[in-house]
């Protein structure tokens, strides 16, 4: 999908990172009234999810979010909520301060509407490609809604004004709070103090973002300007998306690994191909523990490269690709930072050229942690290939080298809760 803008009516550029205040709809409760009408992002909730959001709350915001095909119906129950009061608009232009908790960790940033701007300027970075059906999905109901449902996560290094405006708020009372099934205690605070923002916009302006989480929102935010644009409609709210902008090196996200597993691979086929270009240890016989697993694979990715893979019942260690493979395996093109991450190793050296299978979707599977890759090969009789986490500086060495990392790269968390604050584009 690629932007159709009148040659005459280009999109505007921000002069650098902008967070601006919004006028945002949130539900007018907390606690566990706020937790049963909130959901994870779209892009995580299976059907089976979905049904159970749907039925534990008749004002719950899956209603919006994943609508099936009828995205008029979504913003009909958007404009229906707004005129009955289940969702109240801010009277006056915030900036939330926005806190979650999850197992001790905490995590901190501001949530407004960015400004909008292409990857080349070097403002936004993303560091995954998209794909054209999801972003068609999402401008469909950004289209009928005519909203923001659910901000992007930015992280970027900071340290100014911004993130001591976030320390300060904090240690006060919060305005929302609510734990959800997750486990996640959410917090919010309103600013909207001009001296206050202001400090916020002087410090961001210099700096730059990278996209962790959402980059197909983002994407669908650059075509509905574009439409706009296109229409003659101008400068509008358009120019800017929901977003929650996180100081990654003062209070940021748990990064973690995407494991994969191949169905249709052998353990047995899987090292035996790995020795002809890694060093290979087993680790583990007639039984695995994930945990333990992932604390050898932690040790060993110390010293460089390193991957475990199982069945279910044995695990092996693999370290030290050769150089030649290397070489053979990831192009010479791409950048430096593109060329270290394991991740491209995984799939590039040894799903690709050592294991000669295809890098798609229907050989290789996706899980978010360990025991759910380690279960699926079991149950297929394949492998499981876990990886350690990637470190938030290399996915911001990829995007700021204008790359793009293998699908499926990193899972930061905690997300971005959908429901604690949407942003209409009416004004």
């Amino acid at each position: 999908m690629r932007h159709m803008v009148n040659a005459d009516r280009p999109v505007p550029a921000p002069a650098g990172l902008i967070l601006a205040p919004i006028r945002a709809a949130r539900f007018p409760v907390s606690g566990a009234d706020l937790a049963a009408r909130s959901s994870p992002p779209y892009d995580v909730i299976d059907d089976d999810e979905r049904a159970r959001l749907w039925e534990r709350d008749e004002h719950n915001v899956v209603r919006l979010i994943l609508p099936g095909d009828d995205y008029d119906g979504a913003a009909r129950t958007l404009r229906a909520w707004l005129d009955t009061g289940v969702l109240r608009r801010d009277e006056r232009p915030t900036i939330y301060v926005c806190e979650e908790e999850q197992d001790g960790h905490l995590q901190r940033g501001l949530i407004g509407a960015v400004a909008l701007a292409d990857p080349d300027a070097g403002i936004i970075l993303p560091h995954e490609n998209t794909m054209a059906g999801t972003v068609a999905d999402r401008l469909a109901l950004t289209r009928a809604t005519r909203a923001n449902l659910e901000p992007i996560f930015l992280l970027y290094a900071g340290g100014g004004a911004a993130s001591r405006l976030v320390a300060t708020v904090v240690d006060t009372p919060p305005q929302v709070e609510t734990t959800t099934d997750d486990g996640v205690t959410h917090r919010l605070w309103t600013v909207d103090d001009p001296a206050a923002l202001a400090a916020v916009a002087a410090d961001l302006l210099p700096r730059r973002a990278v996209i962790a989480d959402g980059h197909h929102r983002y994407a669908t935010y650059r075509h509905y300007q574009a439409e706009r644009h296109a229409a003659g409609d101008g400068a509008g709210p358009w120019d800017f998306g929901l977003a929650f902008l996180v100081d990654a090196t003062v209070s940021g996200p748990q990064v973690h690994a995407i494991h994969r597993s191949v169905a249709g691979l052998p353990l047995a086929d899987a090292v035996r191909l790995a020795a002809t270009a890694f060093t290979v240890r087993q680790v583990a016989d007639g039984g695995v523990r994930p945990d333990q697993l992932l604390a050898d694979l932690a040790e060993a990715g110390r010293g460089g490269h390193a991957f475990v893979v199982t069945d279910g019942t044995c695990a092996y260690l693999l370290t030290e690709p050769s150089a030649a493979l290397l070489a053979r395996s990831l192009p010479a093109q791409r950048s430096e930072a593109f060329r270290r991450l394991d991740v491209t190793v995984a799939h590039l050296a040894l799903i690709v050229e050592t294991w000669g299978l295809a890098d798609t979707v229907d050989v290789v599977a996706y899980h978010h942690d360990a025991p759910a890759a380690i279960a699926a090969a079991a149950t297929a009789g394949g492998t499981a290939l876990l990886l350690n986490p990637t470190p938030t500086a290399d996915v911001t060495a990829v995007a700021e080298a204008g790359e793009r990392m293998p699908r499926k790269s990193t899972l930061f968390t905690p997300k971005p809760r959908t429901g604690l604050v949407l942003r209409p584009l009416d004004g």
